[in-house]
């Protein structure tokens, strides 16, 4: 396997572009993307478990209900959620470019992103669907732009790999910023490639997947409305088509598993006012359950976040997480260090302090990518879990938001 350029396009057959269509008032912010494969695609989603969902969710759900699809459309600005019209709106959406690009509406998946509650105007998003079908091009970088909130930086990754004697590719798309703590799926995340494998199989291979990459991001502990992540495979690739589980499964889990989580670090790295990745690392946990929860508490834990911005390393806090975590551990046994490209230092064995230097420890927290290292010494399982320090911005973004 081997990372490559590109990001939703990277696999064969697959067009993409993105513009702005009106949706937000800044002309300079793309806001309306479209990808899509002539070839018919397998197609597997994962959904936010938040009660309440956008409409575009509940659209797409039914669209792939058979397992198929052949286009991805996703506006930025407007979430089109709670409100009174939302579903007939996403169903026009599907229409809009079913009709553009003289496919089944069955075939559309529809996402939205951006307020809750505001009435989503359709008439931008038709009256600029020609151009954005006219611009489709083997590129990703518009639309990657085009679904974007407060992101700052537009997320691509891909990679190709091997199965048998066929060469495949594998990339995706993703946007996140904020309101992110996942529940089964996270922010809008549309992943492609052109391996055969059929619907059964693809949504296996995703539903596995997103409790070991997106399910382990949290930025501010708030799951969204509109978390959606979609993945396609047009088959181009002509390998053995995958029906069932085994050695070419495994492979794509690999290659799916190497794009997730390169993803789930972008979006870390990109929460609102971070200035930090955060990654934490629970080692030799007694059940994989354990390490999960574990991690996820300190990722999660707003005194960890905020010792992370300061550079103060306030261990307690990270032992503190662990213990309310609910997971069934034995703090005795917990040593904790942290690792930046500054080196490594312990600073906590068998859950009491042991003497370090706060200068180095100061040095290596200072840097933008920062890991938490959690030893258990309980057995053998362990876990990863990535998010962001917590910074006077991310108030100032949240504090006005919608108006």
């Amino acid at each position: 396997m081997k990372i490559i350029s590109g990001g939703v396009c990277a696999a064969e057959g697959f067009f993409a572009n993105g513009i702005h269509c009106g949706i937000r008032k800044n002309k300079l912010k793309k806001d309306l993307a479209l990808v899509y494969s002539p070839t018919r695609c397998a197609a597997a989603c994962v959904f936010t478990q938040n009660l309440v969902k956008g409409a575009p969710l509940k659209v797409t759900k039914r669209n792939i209900s058979d397992g198929h699809a052949k286009a991805v459309v996703c506006n930025s600005g407007n979430a089109n959620t709670c409100n009174s019209d939302g579903e007939e709106k996403a169903r026009t959406m599907c229409e809009i470019t079913a009709n553009a690009l003289n496919i089944d509406p069955c075939d559309v998946l529809v996402a939205s992103t951006g307020v809750i509650g505001q009435k989503l105007d359709i008439t931008p998003i038709e009256n600029a669907f020609p151009h954005l079908v006219n611009g489709l091009k083997k590129d990703g970088k518009d639309a990657a732009q085009a679904i974007m909130t407060t992101d700052l930086r537009s997320k691509e990754y891909a990679v190709c790999f091997k199965l048998g004697e066929k060469e495949c590719i594998l990339g995706g798309m993703a946007k996140g910023s904020g309101m992110i703590h996942p529940n089964m799926a996270t922010m809008l995340v549309f992943i492609t490639t052109d391996v055969a494998i059929s619907p059964q199989m693809l949504q296996k291979a995703l539903g596995n997947d997103v409790n070991n990459s997106f399910n382990m991001v949290s930025i501010d502990g708030d799951c969204s409305t509109n978390d959606m992540v979609c993945l396609l495979a047009n088959g181009l690739a002509e390998n053995e088509k995958i029906t069932c589980e085994g050695e070419y499964f495994d492979e794509f889990c690999a290659a799916l598993g190497a794009v997730t989580r390169s993803l789930c670090r972008m979006i870390a790295a990109d929460g609102e006012g971070a200035t930090k990745l955060l990654e934490c690392i629970v080692k030799e946990a007694s059940c994989e359950k354990s390490a999960k929860t574990v991690a996820k508490s300190i990722i999660c834990s707003s005194l960890v976040k905020a010792a992370m911005f300061g550079a103060d390393a306030n261990w307690g806090r990270i032992l503190c997480a662990a213990g309310y975590s609910g997971a069934d551990i034995d703090i005795m046994k917990i040593s904790i260090f942290f690792r930046s490209k500054a080196g490594e230092i312990k600073v906590c064995e068998n859950g009491r302090a042991v003497d370090f230097s706060e200068e180095n420890a100061k040095k290596i927290l200072l840097e933008d990518e920062i890991q938490i290292i959690v030893n258990m010494n309980a057995g053998k399982y362990g876990a990863t879990a990535w998010g962001c320090d917590l910074t006077y911005d991310y108030v100032k973004i949240n504090g006005d938001y919608r108006t």
